[in-house]
């Protein structure tokens, strides 16, 4: 009863109006700015690296640097949606909903770029009197009060999308089904590890962040890559039907071509916020710590999140699934199973292995990474009173990894989804209503450090 009602919300949630609101709220930022941050890459690059700074940054409010800023938002964002989530879109929507998750991964760079300038530009202080910053504090400083309830709406829905419930129940299922490890047993093992890494606070997630982050990159995206040199001859074709099947949609729909493309689209952009989470309002919750008197230059940052996210990782994974795809599809295999058939059919003896390190190091990632956003979302909803500070919250937060760890895999994935699409709504209406004060703060930025 529990999951049809879930999954009956979800299709509500992630309807057409949703669609519409992420893309073509995302093409009017584009058009608003003239492609303005995209120019910006070299920009945002050079502040990760530590190669470029700003007059007075030493003495700016925040806790964390640009790249330790950046490294939390991946922790969340490069997860088990850039290798289960992927294998979902591709199950649920064929080769084309690849298509469709670039879209919105180069719409979203442009959206984070606003949402996370926005984010420091309207910085608040939690009950604790650190800085923070995401679209609750954005909503209550500067929207009219009358929309203020959007703020609370916001943090209700985040304490429900930002769970690690989907990474920890896809740590769980590849444990249980490659070395019979119980699922009750990853998932204490999970809380237990999240546990100690939030108790010390939001240096020490930064500090665990800037040391997995690029390793697990670096490592994922180098045998990938292997495995895609190994197999070129097949890689243009497979590109060839990514964008046949992004407006033809017969894989989905038995070639019934409007009602195709619509759903290759929405399970894209489903997939490609569930990955990048542009628009969604987390990232602007990493990115709202750093410590920087410049937003315009944490926005060119943010940008970076989507591009490694979906363009290059995700790309990865689907180049890789759909290589190894056999006549006739995986049959019911999906989510975390399905990636793992695919690397150990292309890697025998080897690629089972290796995709256990990577989700092992993806998926601990993106726990920390989701602990800090949903920590933010608890602080301001209950600023610490009733007996509701850090440590209940870590006991909520913890006690969830356990439950997600032994649930089934669809209830977790729509619960999480109905969440995303929930948070997107105030977040986006947020961005496009303040987009007006960004572009000339991003001029004004220009100028002053050409």
């Amino acid at each position: 009863m529990i999951s049809e009602f879930l999954s009956v919300l979800v299709d509500y949630a992630w309807g057409l109006p949703l669609v519409v609101l992420l893309m073509g709220g995302g093409f009017v930022l584009l058009a608003y700015s003239r492609f303005l941050p995209l120019t910006g890459m070299k920009r945002a690059f050079a502040l990760v690296g530590g190669q470029f700074h700003h007059e007075g940054e030493k003495r700016a409010e925040g806790q964390i640097s640009h790249f330790q800023a950046l490294m939390n938002a991946l922790a969340a964002t490069i997860g088990l949606g850039n290798i289960a989530g992927v294998a979902v879109a591709i199950s649920q929507g064929g080769p084309g909903a690849v298509f469709w998750m670039w879209v919105a991964a180069l719409i979203g760079m442009n959206t984070k770029f606003f949402e996370c300038t926005l984010s420091v530009m309207y910085r608040g202080k939690d009950y604790a009197g650190e800085v923070q910053g995401g679209p609750m504090y954005v909503i209550e400083k500067a929207l009219p009060k009358k929309v203020g309830f959007l703020a609370i709406f916001f943090a209700v829905c985040g304490l429900i999308g930002t769970q690690a419930l989907f990474q920890v129940n896809q740590l769980s299922a590849y444990m249980k089904d490659q070395y019979e490890v119980s699922t009750l047993v990853v998932g204490i093992a999970s809380a237990a590890f999240v546990y100690v890494v939030i108790s010390g606070g939001v240096r020490r997630l930064a500090m665990v962040s800037a040391s997995l982050v690029p390793f697990m990159c670096f490592f994922y995206v180098v045998i990938s890559m292997y495995v895609l040199l190994s197999n070129s001859p097949k890689i243009l074709p497979l590109l060839g039907s990514i964008f046949y099947e992004a407006f033809s949609g017969q894989a989905v729909a038995g070639g019934v071509m409007g009602a195709g493309i619509i759903h290759v689209l929405k399970i894209g952009v489903k997939r490609a916020a569930f990955s990048n989470e542009a628009g969604v309002g987390t990232a602007p919750m990493a990115h709202g710590n750093v410590k920087t008197n410049e937003p315009v230059s944490e926005g060119l940052v943010a940008m970076l999140g989507p591009f490694f996210d979906t363009i290059v990782v995700c790309t990865m994974t689907a180049l890789v699934l759909l290589i190894s795809m056999p006549e006739g599809g995986w049959g019911d295999a999906s989510g975390i199973v399905l990636t793992t058939q695919a690397f150990e059919s292309l890697l025998p003896g080897f690629g089972t292995h290796f995709l256990g390190l990577a989700v092992l190091l993806f998926s601990v990632t993106t726990m920390i990474g989701m602990a800090n956003y949903n920590q933010k979302c608890w602080d301001f909803l209950f600023r610490g009173r009733w007996g509701m500070g850090k440590r209940a919250f870590s006991i909520v937060f913890c006690s969830c990894l356990v439950m997600g760890a032994v649930s089934e895999m669809n209830d977790v994935v729509n619960l999480l989804d109905i969440g995303y699409a929930f948070m997107a709504i105030p977040n986006m209406i947020a961005t496009i209503w303040l987009a007006p004060k960004v572009v000339p703060a991003l001029r004004d930025y220009f100028k002053r450090y050409p």
